[in-house]
């Protein structure tokens, strides 16, 4: 039987992940429904239970699938990117609903419930790229109760279209439903209800005519219903029973005509002993196909199978059936062919004269064909049938897992690529076999292993963490020997089992459900519960590869071919794959000998010769001696492996590439799969005729070397597109997946989505990536031929050589991001110059910047007059360069790959190159950016010296002046401020002053890093101690100019008065005629408030200076504004209530107030002195205190008098507090009271004494200093108190003063005589004019008087005696 094609079919669950499906919950108005399902265990709750492909030019091609026992319908679009959406209905769906398209702005999906509900679901599809996701109108969900039957469960659904649909009933009835009206946005549609039953008037009368036949009086139900597709009227159904009879049905008319089809085909004991023909099966649905001669329906035909289980030389037969003239008439009859004895067919349709059928064999898909003229008979015998399969496909057997395990590596890391290799089980059957695994794990007894209660990142990472936690390392219970083999036994037997529930799952998976009509001619597509094929052609190498897996003759010039294979066969499946690994080595080697001399060495290593008997060893030679020209056998062999088919683009092709459709990721899937299958095909056969070879090894001494070295060049690509196709990828535009699906699910608020789960990422080959970014879509299998074209990877013609097609594939998949797959593509070619720079580039993607930089620099060598590079290696650097054409010199490509090292973040290589590139730079080149990236390098990485060495070594100022300030800002950031004070900067010292400064001003200097305090450091190291204080006192305005709050206050005034400090310590190591600088006033800025005299400097500077306020501050301004700031600092520290007034801590006056309030008389005095204020007010508040001690000497008790009287020092006093507190007054007087302020203090504590209490005798020791400095204030303010009697005492006491001097030293000079007469005067006057003045009153005036008179007399002398 010949082959019509090769089946080749993709994963929906690796394209559609269902969790990426949004959902939406139908509702029903049905009152109290309840869902009832009969689950089939043979089928998983996401494997398909019926399927169907519909196809518009507006939409392309839609997959219609039941799942879930038929509560969700799911449609999918095979030709664009649209999400898929899955409807979930209130009762599970009878048979397979059906989409019907009305226009190009909407799909109508009808279903029908077992509950006896019909739906009909309005999706929009005027947007291709988007179809049911747009927003959906109003009563876009309609639902009709039938009302002819309550319960349809076992009945058959046929939707003839939008208007109509037919129910065959389990009675035998068929039950019609038409639209008399469509609704639409705010209405329902209107349908009415035709029930017909098999027997007619016209069948009762028609049965009694010769000719004609009548069903049975027991009509069974109907198992098949059919009827001419759109667009042809809907007027006749057909319908076949259970008990094999096909009826033709009228709309008007019922049942018009019956046939119980023939029984010729069964077997002959049946028929010969008259026993009731067997029973259809219920199962049969696809059963029955109707089609017609004429587009218009006329001459309508049907086409019904007949199964004949018990015949083992064919499945059944196929009856074409004429309906014309509303009457059945066999036209003949179709035998199956012999293969499909013991199948099972699953659907069938005819097209183009050409009859295709679906059979399920041993789980799997066969689909088998035959071309017949439907009008005329004709004798069709086994050889007209044409049979199709799937390619050879891995089935992971426990022998295929033993030579599995026969290739180096852990069993773990072997069982895992085998499971997650493309084609071989889908996500879905992953998963489901996984929960299963678990599952079965957490039944067992004993706590479950913590590996099945963790949760993972990846499906992959669960398996490998799970399957074999349950099996234990143990020891031997009698010697005490740890049980290795045991548990690698154990352990193998627990991933066999794993990997037995994967393909139990995939063989429910591969269940054939369908065969549909491609969208394009010749286009067949099968379709199975999870997976979606198609009818390909098979390609020559994929053909002569089943040619000789079945052991079919092939064509003679492939007769050495045929021997190869067969000694491959022959030599057994160990010493093939050592072969293979043997093979596998050399090539990852260089290729140092020739090629004969490799394989004569590997052929003795292996002992291959020896493992083949005489009698084989014998017959291959023989064989051998029979093909005429070896040399050219293998040519053609080595031309079927590397050759490709590319087909000329037709004019659709030309009108795709202007205007591409959408991508379709199936399409994708299909020609990956396709590839895969014919790489695997060319990969065996190469395989063979390699094993051949080394057959041959001996006597390939006088052989062309150079047809040795193409096999096993193309063996080497084969290998590399063989290890692409089966490594798998995780979609890597997951998040814009994840995007579109809320967009959907906000668009749809009106169709009641439900909530998704989180979005996983499709799981597809690699091949299928790279076929994705191609726009071109050509049928198989050009396709699949085109793109290995494109790789190139098949026309190398040496293993000792690298063609640009093999470097640029390996730079490809790098650019992709696929690193792991390119390092191993990378492994088996020579290191030429374009491989090295390959393996770099992909280095330095890896982030291994020091590999990649000692590869990169044996790349530079390539480059200049003295390369010595070959063509071949030339054209191939060049192909890979990012430019595509060689550097002229190692300087350029030294500027290219720092750059690279750059945009992958590794700038200490960054900045290697780029100093092999200044090295080398030619004179005349344009390197101020390299210096600059140079030193930014240096400056990233932290090495500050060498940074700095750059700087000055650097040509240009503009570069040493644009990094300075980097250089500096970075080690400040880093904290290098001890490594950046030591640097010299040496001719560019302003530079850095510049950069600091700038930060200083512009940063909070409360934040590292500390920019002020680094300023003042940098000055202070060079000397410069004006420029520190200017830099600490302007970091004491910031920190005064912050708003904080009240917690962080007192830190804030710490910092300020640590900058004053630091300010004033600089400031005093110069001189005083030089301790000052020059700031900027601010016109907001507090100080002006206070009374500290400012020094406005005007003169000497420019007029923008001058103009804006400049100020000089010298050693007494520091220290005035760091007293005033200590004594703010003591007030809130001992009253932070004090903050919530800050005017009151403005001016300094007040500030001393405040503390004389707090009786904090030492640190107000101290205060008032530095800031050169007047102390009158402390020293009144002081005798106020003193006065109260005398009259209460308890008060010390009930006041804080910490600051003066509770002193160490004062304490120590004897005496009662009083007196200590007149002795702390005493001693406060003589420290702060003198001739320099002409002892204001001693004045205003006796005018203070005597204004609280007249009658309070002043201290002795004060009225002494008064007297000897100022004694005609005691008179004067006597007087103004009242205080006669004190005044006469002070003024007789000023008058002997005055006499005394004058008998000490004559007078020679008329001031000495002098004394304020007036005030005596006054003294007399007003002790005269007081009456109740005191006897000691009266005789002070008296005395007073008489020494009065004396001393007139006295000087009356004095005159005479100076004549």
């Amino acid at each position: 039987m010949s082959s019509a094609g090769v089946l080749v079919a993709a994963h929906l669950s690796s394209l559609f992940p269902s969790s990426n499906a949004p959902s939406v919950v139908l509702q029903s108005s049905r009152q109290n429904l309840q869902t009832v399902l009969q689950p089939d265990a043979d089928v998983y709750s996401e494997h398909a239970i019926s399927s169907t492909i519909y196809h518009t030019p507006h939409t392309g091609s839609i997959l219609l699938r039941v799942i879930h026992g038929g509560l969700i319908v799911e449609l999918i679009s095979l030709s664009t990117p649209v999400p898929p959406i899955r409807f979930v209905f209130p009762a599970s769906v009878i048979s397979t609903p059906a989409v019907c398209a009305w226009g190009e702005q909407e799909l109508h999906l009808l279903a029908v419930t077992a509950t006896g509900s019909l739906y009909r679901l309005v999706l929009p599809t005027t947007n291709p790229s988007r179809l049911w996701h747009d927003e959906a109108a109003r009563n876009w969900c309609r639902e009709y109760i039938i009302k002819s039957v309550s319960d349809l469960s076992g009945s058959i659904v046929h939707v003839q279209g939008p208007h109509s649909i037919a129910i065959g009933l389990g009675n035998g009835s068929l039950l019609r439903v038409e639209v008399e009206r469509l609704g639409d946005t705010a209405s329902d549609d209107l349908w009415t209800e035709t029930l017909s039953q098999p027997k007619s008037l016209l069948g009762t009368f028609t049965s009694y005519i010769p000719g004609f036949h009548s069903s049975t009086n027991a009509a069974p139900e109907l198992l098949c219903v059919a009827g001419l597709p759109e667009p042809t009227e809907f007027g006749y159904i057909w319908t076949l029973s259970r008990d094999r009879t096909l009826r033709l049905w009228s709309a008007s008319r019922g049942c018009v005509a019956s046939k119980p089809l023939s029984f010729h085909a069964l077997s002959q004991a049946n028929v010969a002993s008259g026993n009731k023909p067997v029973l259809l099966n219920g199962d049969a649905n696809n059963f029955l196909r109707v089609y017609s001669l004429s587009p218009n329906g006329e001459k309508p035909f049907a086409v019904a199978f007949t199964p004949t289980p018990d015949e083992p030389h064919c499945g059944g037969y196929f009856q074409i059936v004429d309906s014309s003239s509303d009457q059945l008439h066999e036209l003949r009859t179709i035998e199956c062919s012999p293969a499909s004895a013991n199948c099972h067919l699953q659907d069938f349709f005819l097209d183009n004269g050409v009859l295709y059928t679906l059979w399920e064999r041993h789980g799997t898909s066969m689909v088998q064909s035959i071309k017949f003229g439907a009008g005329s008979s004709m004798a069709v015998n086994d050889t007209a049938w044409e049979m199709s399969n799937y390619g050879e496909e891995t089935d992971l057997t426990p022998a295929y897992l033993d030579e599995v395990l026969l290739a180096p590596g852990s069993l773990t890391e072997k069982f895992m690529e085998v499971i997650l290799r493309p084609g071989i089980f889908s996500p879905l059957t992953i998963r489901t076999a996984l929960e299963q695994y678990i599952d079965a794990c957490l039944s067992l007894p004993g706590p479950p292993p913590p590996e099945l209660m963790s949760s993972y990142a990846s499906v992959a990472e669960n398996i490998a963490a799970v399957v074999g936690c349950t099996v234990t390392l143990v020891q031997d219970p009698h010697t005490g020997a740890t049980q290795y083999d045991r548990y690698w036994s154990a352990l193998k037997r627990d991933w066999e089992g794993f990997i037995a529930r994967c393909r139990e799952v995939e063989r429910s998976a591969r269940w054939p459900l369908t065969l549909n009509k491609g969208q394009h001619n010749d286009e067949v597509i099968v379709v199975e519960r999870e997976r979606v094929g198609v009818l390909a052609r098979e390609d020559l190498p994929i053909t002569v590869h089943r040619h000789l897996s079945d052991s079919l003759p092939v064509e003679s010039h492939f007769s050495a071919l045929d021997i190869a294979w067969t000694l491959c066969c022959k030599i057994g499946t160990e010493v093939l794959r050592n072969l293979e690994n043997s093979i596998v080595d050399v090539l990852h080697q260089e290729i140092a000998f020739s090629i004969v001399d490799i394989m004569i060495d590997q052929v003795r290593r292996s002992d291959f010769r020896e493992t083949l008997d005489e009698t084989t060893q014998n017959w291959v030679v023989a064989k051998l001696q029979e093909v005429e020209d070896l040399e050219r056998s293998i040519k053609i062999i080595l031309d079927l492996v590397a050759g490709f088919d590319l087909e000329i683009k037709r004019e659709e092709d030309e009108v795709e590439l202007l205007l591409p459709p959408a991508r379709s990721e199936w399409k994708a899937a299909i020609a990956a799969g396709y590839t895969s299958t014919s790489l695997n095909a060319r990969y065996d056969i190469c395989l063979a005729l390699t094993v051949l070879l080394f057959f041959m090894a001996d006597d390939l001494g006088e052989w062309d070397p150079c047809l040795l070295e193409e096999v096993f060049a193309v063996f080497r690509g084969l290998s590399m597109l063989r290890y692409v196709a089966r490594q798998p990828t995780m979609d890597q535009s997951g998040s814009t997946q994840s995007a579109s699906t809320d967009d959907v699910i906000a668009r749809m608020g009106s169709m009641q989505v439900s909530g998704n789960q989180p979005n996983f990422a499709p799981t597809l080959s690699l091949v299928h990536r790279l076929i994705s970014q191609s726009s071109e879509h050509i049928e198989l299998p050009s396709s699949a031929h085109r793109f290995l074209d494109n790789t190139g990877l098949l026309q190398s013609t040496s293993p000792a050589h690298v063609t640009h097609f093999e470097a640029s594939f390996c730079e490809r998949l790098r650019d992709l991001g696929y690193y792991q797959v390119a390092r191993e593509i990378l492994a088996w070619l020579p290191r030429t110059p374009g491989v090295t720079f390959v393996t770099a580039r992909l280095f330095i993607s890896l982030g291994r910047g020091d590999d990649a930089a000692y590869l990169m620099e044996k790349v530079a060598g390539s480059f200049g007059p003295d390369s010595g590079l070959s063509f071949e290696d030339a054209e191939t650097l060049s192909a890979v360069l990012p430019g595509k054409a060689l550097h002229q010199s190692g300087f350029t490509f030294y500027l290219e790959a720092s750059s690279m090292f750059r945009e992958n973040g590794l700038t200490q290589h960054e900045v290697g190159f780029l100093q092999l590139a200044l090295s080398v730079a030619p004179s005349g080149a344009n390197t101020p950016d390299l210096w600059y990236g140079l030193i930014r390098g240096y400056i990233d990485l932290g090495f500050w010296e060498e940074a700095y060495s750059a700087m000055i070594a650097t040509p240009f100022d503009s570069v040493r002046r644009e990094c300075i300030s980097q250089l500096v800002y970075r080690m400040c950031e880093e904290n290098a401020v001890e490594q950046l004070i030591a640097l010299n900067f040496s001719g560019f010292s302003s530079e850095v002053d510049d950069a600091l400064a700038f930060k200083a001003r512009n940063t909070d200097p409360r934040v590292r890093p500390f920019y002020s305090r680094i300023l003042y450091t940098w000055y202070t190291r060079r000397g410069d101690h004006r420029s520190a204080a200017r830099t600490m006192y302007m970091r004491a305005r910031k920190l005064q100019e912050i708003s904080v709050g009240p917690a962080e206050i007192s830190s804030l005034m710490d910092d300020q008065a640590e900058s004053y400090m630091l300010a004033i310590n600089s400031l005093s190591l110069l001189e005083e005629k030089k301790a000052w600088f020059v700031v900027q006033t601010l016109t907001n800025n507090v100080h002006e408030l206070e009374s500290r005299k400012r020094r406005k400097l005007i003169q000497n500077l420019p007029s923008s200076v001058a103009g804006g306020g400049s100020e000089i501050i010298d050693l007494h301004a520091l220290r005035f504004d760091y007293a005033l700031l200590s004594a703010k600092k003591h007030l809130v520290h001992r009253d932070p209530m004090l903050l919530a007034a800050p005017e009151a801590l403005l001016s300094p006056p007040l500030v001393i107030q405040r503390l004389g309030q707090a009786n904090q008389f030492d640190f107000a005095m101290t205060t008032a002195r530095a800031l050169d204020l007047d102390m009158s007010e402390l020293f009144v508040m002081l005798v106020v205190q003193c006065m109260r001690l005398s009259r209460n000497p308890d008060a010390i008790f009930q006041e804080d008098a910490s600051d003066w009287l509770l002193t160490d020092n004062a304490a120590s006093w004897p005496g009662s507090p009083a007196d200590r507190g007149w002795r702390y007054l005493k001693t406060a007087l003589e420290r702060h009271d003198g001739p320099e302020t002409d002892y204001r203090y001693s004045k205003a504590t006796l005018e203070a004494i005597l204004a609280h209490d007249r009658s309070f005798s002043p201290p002795p020791w004060l009225v002494h200093v008064l007297e000897d400095y100022h004694h005609e204030y005691l008179v004067r303010t006597s007087l103004k108190f009242d205080a006669l009697e004190s005044a006469l005492e002070h003024t007789l006491s000023l008058v002997r003063q005055a006499d005394s001097k004058l008998s000490r030293s004559p007078a020679k000079m008329p001031g000495q005589t002098w004394l304020p007469y007036t005030l005596i005067d006054q003294v007399l006057v007003a002790s005269a004019a007081q009456d109740d003045l005191g006897a000691r009153g009266k005789a002070l005036r008296k005395e007073l008087q008489t020494e009065l008179s004396n001393r007139v007399r006295r000087m009356q002398k004095v005159c005479l005696f100076s004549r």
